[in-house]
């Protein structure tokens, strides 16, 4: 059985640890709020970009006969080359956070896999990278300090190099996953294919109330240099989305772990109190026993 003074050492190393995860959650609650609110003014404006996108897609496809003839909306059925982009934390200590981004990636590596196609992961964060370099998987890309300070120029620089291997026919499809802040307490894991841009959802039918006029021979010129800023943002979008989760999630895990501080003091309190009332009991018994024996 512990002695008195190992479970006082205990109890003092729990209050310690209760400390320190405590203070972590409001740390990650303060970064939380400042990132949610840039999240949100980030969302509107991809919302637009996306919008004007369409809108311009849908004009080019309603005058040109076959249609949208862009190597950025070429879709291949059966790919043989595929970029995954995925993005993970620098850090820690966040629940499963980073696991859930890392299973939806294996998951699609054993899809197109099964389907014969070749997977060039690119990552970033380093929890991704440290995970695959042990389970000795290759990576196109490394980037690390990235997802911790989401940066426009980096993540442009980054996504344009992948986004120019599949211009030049190197890879047929660029899918990015990432988990993304839905509320405080909730966090979902985000797929989305960034090129080909799907277009699927434009529909050719709706009347459009914009009054966007582009000329015939500048909508090729302008059209390209929407879907460049579409694919950048869409990347800086995915990185400032998964800061948010990831300090949701911490928050909760530190919360979770100094729950369990307390109720661990708890329980090493009570075995304390027993521990030191068996050794008075002890005490008085050796001490009545001497006496009696001295009669």
């Amino acid at each position: 059985m512990a002695s008195l003074k190992d479970i006082q050492r205990k109890i003092k190393s729990v209050k310690n640890t209760q400390k320190t995860t405590r203070a972590m959650k409001l740390v990650s609650s303060a970064k939380l709020k400042r990132t949610e609110e840039l999240a949100k003014k980030s969302k509107v404006y991809a919302n637009k970009l996306t919008e004007l996108l369409n809108e311009i897609a849908r004009k080019m496809a309603g005058e040109n006969a076959n249609g949208l003839d862009l190597p950025y909306f070429r879709e291949v059925q059966n790919p043989k080359n595929v970029d995954i982009v995925f993005v993970t934390a620098d850090k820690g200590l966040c629940g499963g956070f980073n696991a859930q981004t890392i299973k939806r990636v294996n998951s699609l590596r054993k899809e197109f896999a099964a389907n014969g196609t070749e997977v060039r992961l690119r990552a970033v964060g380093r929890k991704g990278i440290d995970y695959f370099r042990f389970n000795s998987v290759a990576l196109s890309n490394e980037v690390v300090g990235l997802s911790s300070s989401p940066d426009f120029e980096r993540s442009s620089e980054l996504i344009s190099q992948i986004a120019q291997d599949y211009i030049d026919g190197k890879s047929e499809k660029i899918i990015l996953v990432h988990n993304g802040y839905v509320n405080m307490i909730t966090q979902e894991v985000r797929q989305s294919q960034v090129l080909p841009v799907d277009h699927s959802a434009l529909s050719l039918d709706n009347v459009s109330t914009s009054e966007l006029e582009v000329e015939p021979d500048e909508d090729n010129t302008l059209l390209e240099g929407l879907i460049k800023r579409y694919v950048e943002y869409t990347m800086y979008y995915a990185l400032i989305d998964s800061l948010a989760a990831e300090h949701s999630a911490r928050m909760q895990a530190m919360d979770a772990a100094t729950n369990n501080a307390k109720e661990m003091v708890k329980t090493l309190s009570v075995k304390y109190n027993k521990a030191r009332q068996e050794a008075i009991t002890t005490e008085l018994i050796e001490i009545i026993s001497g006496m009696e024996s001295m009669k």
